[in-house]
Formats: structure tokens, sequence, C-alpha cells
């Protein structure tokens, strides 16, 4: 599936360029709309923690997205951004599973994970709560998320939310992107279960690095 024209010049030397922001939280199909537009020849980082990252890259999913899009919209203005949306009866032990696979990594001073990545984890889920595990607190975290984001596109015709688990979600995306679309082109099922790591075995010459450095070498943006 080849891009349109509209987005065939997203990615050049200038940071603001025209970009991509998939905006929905993990486990809502980041990896499976990730891979759909790698294959779709848009650049993709499946989270992104340089500057160098979001300027080399059309598509950026996951961290710090789904937590920054207001600050990304700043950033990059004539930007467009997707909202994935699940069933919470599926959210929420898959995002369970995942938060107790990382909560090691995100610890504020131990954690191994990216300081831009925990700040997002961190600000979302409020993972030192003690009940951050809880369904009643993620439930909590997932509908303040979806309120924030529908609150502030209100009115706004540069958001398109999807479940990609709906038969048209697919023709949904097409359609808002201007790519061409066929019978029976669907989203790939990627990180179905207890998997959280087929991005990372997932081959493509359009990934861009996460920790990707440029001529400021791997800072990330101040948005003060």
């Amino acid at each position: 599936m080849p891009t349109s024209t509209k987005y065939q010049a997203v990615s050049t030397t200038n940071e603001a360029k025209t970009k991509i922001f998939i905006i929905g939280l993990p486990r809502t199909g980041t990896t499976s709309i990730s891979v759909a537009m790698l294959d779709a020849g848009f650049k993709v980082a499946h989270t992104a923690f340089t500057k160098e990252a979001f300027r080399l890259a059309d598509v950026i999913s996951d961290a710090p997205c789904f937590s920054d899009f207001k600050q990304l919209d700043r950033l990059f203005p004539n930007s467009v951004f997707i909202y994935l949306d699940r069933k919470l009866q599926h959210w929420l032990p898959s995002m369970q599973r995942l938060l107790n696979k990382m909560a090691p990594d995100l610890a504020p001073k131990k954690g191994s994970f990216s300081p831009v990545l925990k700040r997002s984890f961190i600000a979302t889920f409020g993972i030192n709560n003690e009940n951050s595990l809880t369904e009643e607190h993620l439930t909590h975290c997932y509908l303040k998320h979806k309120e924030q984001v529908q609150e502030y596109f209100k009115n706004r015709d540069d958001l398109l939310s999807i479940n990609i688990s709906e038969h048209d979600s697919f023709y949904k995306l097409c359609s808002f992107l201007s790519l061409p679309f066929q019978d029976g082109d669907v989203f790939p099922h990627l990180n179905q279960g207890s998997s959280v790591a087929n991005w990372k075995a997932y081959k493509h010459k359009n990934k861009v690095s996460s920790f990707s450095a440029g001529r400021e070498h791997r800072q990330f943006f101040d948005y003060t």
C-alpha cells in the first residue's frame, strides 16, 4: 500500500513537518497499527525518546505520545492524531500483565527504562501507587485519558478514533489518511495475549529507532 501524496514529504530535516501521532494507550493495538503504517510506506517509531527519532519518523506511536499529545500538537502543527479504543474487559488484563512485567524497570531511580518512558507511564498510570494494578485504578486511568483526548480535540477534524478489532477500522484509517484501500485489508494482529515484544522482532527498513541520535545527540524536547 503506497503512501498518499499528502504525506510523501513528511520526513525531512524540518522538525515541524506534518506527523501522524498514535495516541492510544499501550495494549490498544499500537504495535499492530505501527506495522500497518510501515507496510504503507511510512517511517515509524514505536515509542520515541529523542528529538531525532521524532524528526526521522513520519508516524510515532505509544510512549510518550499518549501522555504528551498536547505538547506534540504545539511542536508539530498541522499533524494528525489517531486514538485507539479497546473494550475495557479486554484491555484491563492485558495492561495488568504489561505493568507487572515493566514495574521493576519503571522505578524512578533504579529502573533501567528511558526517563521519557518512565515519565509517560507514571503520569498516565501512577504506577508508584500501591493500587496501580487494580482494575478500579486502571479503569480510572483509561477513562481519564480517553476523556482528556476527546475534550482536547473537540470540534477538530484532525483526530481519528478507532478500535482496530472492528471490521471497518482499517477502512476508516485509510479514509482518514487518504490512503488507497482494497477489500480485505485489515490490521495485523500482533502482541496478543502475553506477547509484548513483537515490534522488536518485526524487521522492516522503515523502522526508526526510539533512541536515534542526531545533532543534539539523544536529547528530548524541553516543553517549558
